[in-house]
């Protein structure tokens, strides 16, 4: 069961300390962007974050949840790098194996979502066919205790022109928090702050605190840039034709110092199964 503490907005929220919520509330800012197009908003209001979003070549290292951190290292209690050495050694990514990545291992995926924006729902649309469709509602309170799931229990709320998600009750086996084998325990809560600063951006500051497995709480920024009218998602079978399911290693492979991973000793893929689509 997790604990919890007095609401903030109307909402349950596992303790974090003052000063953490406090930076990520007011010291984070959007970067400062060029497009003369103003933020779009809803009948309502509010921003309106509906779009074909996409990364940046400004996002780097792509897929690395410590992007923003001093050498790209993250606070490890040592339960935390006990088991970020068990996913180098042992754990093949969960992803390849058609496990949903979840948050916030999506917000720092190299892979373009869509957003749809409804007055009270708002779904994020994810390549592999994954979804997350979150209430918003200012009143609601997380459950005492909420079934695992790969996205958490999540609920929105405004706070002015931001989104804000709180999520709690993560599946913790076989998880990676992003694609550099990073881990995280059932202890994790995640809150998310998603703002769309010009016509052509969506920005998203993250804060991640998992007392289990992490120091003190940390932070990911990341911004993406709207795609073109006709560009959309399409379906995607993630294990049909895998030729390559049974070669997989375990871990993510070689972390360079910049934080980035090297492929230069990936071996050839095996030749397709007969029959398989060219």
């Amino acid at each position: 069961m997790h604990k919890q503490s007095p609401s903030i907005s109307g909402v349950l929220l596992p303790i974090l300390t003052l000063g953490a919520m406090t930076a990520f509330g007011q010291g984070l800012t959007v970067p400062d962007f060029k497009s003369n197009k103003p933020t779009p908003r809803t009948a309502d209001g509010h921003p309106d974050l509906s779009g074909y979003w996409k990364g940046t070549r400004e996002t780097r290292p792509v897929g690395n949840i410590a992007k923003d951190l001093p050498d790209h290292k993250l606070p490890f209690t040592p339960a935390g790098e006990a088991a970020w050495k068990h996913n180098v050694t042992a754990t093949i990514d969960p992803e390849s194996l058609c496990i949903p990545g979840g948050i916030p291992r999506h917000n720092a995926s190299a892979l373009p979502f869509e957003v749809l924006q409804g007055k009270n729902k708002i779904a994020f649309l994810y390549w592999y066919t994954y979804f997350r469709l979150i209430p918003i509602d200012a009143n609601r309170k997380h459950a005492e205790d909420p079934d695992p799931s790969f996205f958490g229990e999540e609920l929105g709320h405004w706070e002015k022109d931001a989104l804000v998600i709180d999520s709690i009750g993560f599946k913790d086996d076989k998880v990676w928090i992003d694609e550099n084998a990073d881990p995280h325990s059932d202890d994790l809560h995640v809150v998310e702050r998603w703002s769309r600063p010009d016509g052509d951006h969506i920005h998203a500051d993250t804060l991640i605190d998992d007392k289990k497995f992490y120091t003190k709480p940390f932070t990911y920024q990341r911004t993406w840039v709207l795609g073109k009218p006709e560009e959309e998602l399409h379906e995607y079978a993630c294990s049909e034709n895998n030729v390559d399911r049974d070669h997989l290693g375990f871990g993510p492979g070689y972390i360079k110092p910049d934080g980035t991973r090297g492929y230069e000793e990936l071996k050839p893929l095996p030749p397709p199964l007969p029959g398989a689509a060219k």
